[in-house]
């Protein structure tokens, strides 16, 4: 159904590239998505590292289908009180030095051979829609230099951030209205701060689509977030999939899967966040 489009973060396997993308291969994965690369965020690494990155992934019969930035993770106003949330190891910066990263970014998914590079929309206001017009304009700027680049900006629903829920991060996309920029739909972070992931969430984001990233999560008893291997979180996954499917979604998916079981390992949570996948889409087996 979906397995010749189906991808995954490295880093969401094992911190080590080559073990990564190893299992990857093994399984019949199609892509990777760079996020972190042996422990360090991706935009830390230099030409030569970008450069193995890529020889390594095509080595083994996969291609990089975008760079998972951590740009805009970050401040619109400094004097602003604002939530925050995971950076991978990036400190906190100005909006300013995120327009340079985002260059970096750029320079770096050409190295790669990759079209699109994940973004967020700022560190979540207090009350995020007094402050659409300013977010869309910084975002516009952003598409508009994406553009000069040929490459697509993908906008992820993110708690932390002012696109945090499905509703927000498609007016954000559509007040910017530049084909550059697509959302990212993350259905499990939809879940994971307790918002319902289908078919309400993916009714507002199915119109400005243009990737998606595969997670499974619900909302404990004492009302905090949890993820859990694609079919056993909030998120129905098989009728998620089916509706991308049948209204022409042609994109790809990528597993982010965000579990460790107790007292395992980040590839044994992916592992059967896969399985999972697979038994809810019916396919019998975790290897496509």
């Amino acid at each position: 159904m979906i397995w010749n489009r189906l991808g995954v973060l490295t880093d969401e396997v094992s911190p080590d590239l080559v073990t990564a993308l190893d299992w990857a291969a093994g399984k019949g994965l199609k892509h990777v998505e760079i996020r972190m690369v042996d422990g360090r965020n991706v935009m830390a690494l230099s030409d030569e590292e970008i450069d193995r990155v890529r020889r390594e992934t095509e080595a083994r019969g996969l291609f990089v289908s975008a760079v998972a930035s951590p740009v805009f993770k970050c401040s619109l106003d400094p004097s602003r009180e604002v939530a925050s949330g995971d950076t991978f190891g990036q400190a906190e910066e100005s909006v300013e030095a995120h327009f340079l990263k985002l260059n970096r970014a750029m320079e770096i998914a050409k190295r790669l051979g990759a079209g699109q590079i994940r973004i967020f929309s700022f560190w979540r206001e207090k009350e995020p829609g007094l402050h659409q017009e300013e977010i869309a304009g910084k975002l516009k700027e952003a598409a508009e230099m994406a553009d000069k680049e040929g490459i697509t900006l993908l906008l992820e629903n993110e708690p932390a951030c002012n696109g945090g829920f499905a509703e927000e991060v498609a007016r954000l996309t559509e007040a910017v209205g530049h084909p550059r920029l697509r959302v990212l739909w993350d259905p499990g972070n939809e879940a994971y701060g307790g918002r319902s992931a289908y078919p309400e969430g993916y009714n507002e984001v199915s119109r400005v689509l243009g990737h998606v990233h595969l997670k499974d999560a619900y909302l404990q008893e004492d009302g905090t977030p949890k993820c859990v291997p694609i079919g056993q979180g909030a998120v129905p996954m098989a009728e998620q999939i089916r509706a991308l499917e049948a209204n022409g979604y042609t994109g790809l998916y990528t597993i982010e899967t965000h579990y460790i079981p107790e007292g395992g390992t980040a590839m044994e949570g992916t592992a059967l966040t896969l399985e999972g996948l697979a038994d809810v889409l019916g396919a019998g087996s975790a290897k496509p």
